[in-house]
């Protein structure tokens, strides 16, 4: 089963798209992640966007760093175009053989201004094992640390 998330979010926002489960035995992995922004055609308009397994407790309005060795990271994307560039951007990586099974929180910088962006990612549905779901989870704990 695929199930899919869309929505918009503001320079600095974040949101949680509820997953879990009473007994966490339904797990996603993320198929699709990509932007557009709400506004096309806006000079100097550079969004990052990213899916993480935990909350932030900050999100950055400027400046935004991505970090492949934060383990809590699932998905990041950007787009946008630029006086720095010669063309748009527009690009997105998954981690792969990443299994969720609790909530997701998606946040957005906007590196140029206070533009917001449209997301829309498309999930697959998976039957997990009991043991399959505690790592899951346990790993979701783990990086709550």
């Amino acid at each position: 089963m695929i199930k899919t998330f869309r929505g918009l979010l503001a320079d600095g926002e974040q949101q949680r798209i509820r997953l879990s489960t009473k007994d966490g035995l339904k797990g996603y992995k993320i198929l699709k992640f990509q932007l557009m922004p709400q506004a096309p055609g806006q000079n100097d308009a550079e969004h990052v966007v990213q899916a993480f397994s935990v909350e932030r407790d900050t999100v950055p309005t400027s400046a935004p760093t991505i970090g492949f060795e934060d383990p809590t990271l699932i998905a990041a994307a950007l787009t946008g175009n630029s006086t720095n560039i010669t063309q748009n951007i527009s690009q997105s990586i998954i981690i792969d053989n990443v299994t969720i099974n609790q909530d997701i929180f998606v946040t957005h910088t906007e590196a140029n201004g206070s533009n917001k962006v449209n997301y829309y990612i498309e999930l697959e549905q998976v039957k997990l094992s009991v043991d399959e779901a505690a790592v899951a989870t346990l790993k979701d704990m783990r990086g709550r640390e």
